[in-house]
């Protein structure tokens, strides 16, 4: 297994090597033309997917050459991700790319031969593989290990904000566990402070449980790492810069923070992630 810390455009090729991975395995065959699926919340024209296909272009794969892509796989809600997913294996495409938790454990039900490209918050630990040097099976991917820093992020909100006393945190079950929301908790009350936490496995969920966390007297934010909030992020930062809650997230490639009153954005680099391949 290899850490490495990255800047954007070395973590995207990262990513979009990841993906060749399984097709450059094959030969290229002439006159062949490789299907690509997706299960993923984001929609097909954001950022890091453009920046995607961009890699996968200058690595050869263009789409409406020798590369299909089946886009209905973007801008999913989860609840559509098993049903999409035996979809895609009928179909019997080459490879499925799979944004978060959820769609990896969704694809990862529907096939064990199609090859998976996954980027999540930690494989090894969601169980998806059983190492993250030697995946075996069917997936491959990158693993950012965001997740490692949700107790960092509440320490600098913590300092971040002067005399805290309650705060509230943004949590995707999918994607953090009882025991680390347990450790955020008990670090917060070592420190005088009460921490309020609020399940979220919604889009629609997210702005009124930010309204709530300021009505509760929540005087800072942390949103813990999670492909629903990640690609929701348009949604969770103007909700706490409308209720003037200090917060901080997490970005494509950044740790995004707003402070004062009201809250000032702010974003900085966020260096880490560790590729995994079979």
């Amino acid at each position: 297994m290899q850490f490495d810390r990255l800047k954007r455009r070395e973590f995207i090729t990262l990513i979009g090597g990841a993906a060749v991975w399984p097709l450059a395995a094959r030969a290229q065959e002439p006159g062949r033309v490789y299907r690509i699926s997706t299960l993923h919340q984001a929609p097909h024209d954001a950022p890091q997917h453009l920046a995607f296909f961009a890699e996968m272009h200058r690595l050869g794969f263009i789409e409406g050459q020798n590369l299909v892509v089946d886009r209905r796989g973007y801008g999913l809600r989860v609840e559509q991700f098993s049903e999409f997913a035996r979809d895609q294996v009928k179909a019997q495409v080459d490879v499925i790319v799979c944004g978060g938790e959820a769609a990896a454990r969704a694809a990862q039900q529907a096939t064990a031969t199609i090859p998976l490209i996954i980027l999540v918050d930690d494989a090894l630990r969601a169980g998806l593989v059983r190492s993250l040097a030697k995946p075996e099976g069917n997936v491959t991917g990158v693993s950012i290990l965001a997740s490692e820093l949700d107790g960092k992020r509440q320490e600098i909100l913590v300092e971040a904000v002067p005399g805290l006393r309650h705060m509230a945190a943004l949590v995707d079950p999918g994607s953090t566990t009882v025991p680390q929301a347990q450790a955020l908790q008990d670090a917060a009350r070592a420190r005088g402070i009460k921490l309020s936490i609020y399940e979220l496995t919604k889009r629609e969920d997210i702005a009124p449980a930010i309204v709530a966390a300021k009505a509760s007297g929540a005087a800072a934010l942390n949103v813990l790492a999670s492909a629903l909030f990640f690609n929701n992020r348009q949604i969770v930062l103007p909700g706490g810069m409308k209720t003037s809650v200090p917060g901080v997230t997490i970005g494509s490639d950044r740790y995004c923070v707003s402070v004062g009153t009201p809250p000032r954005h702010r974003c900085v680099s966020k260096p880490i992630s560790a590729g995994y391949n079979s």
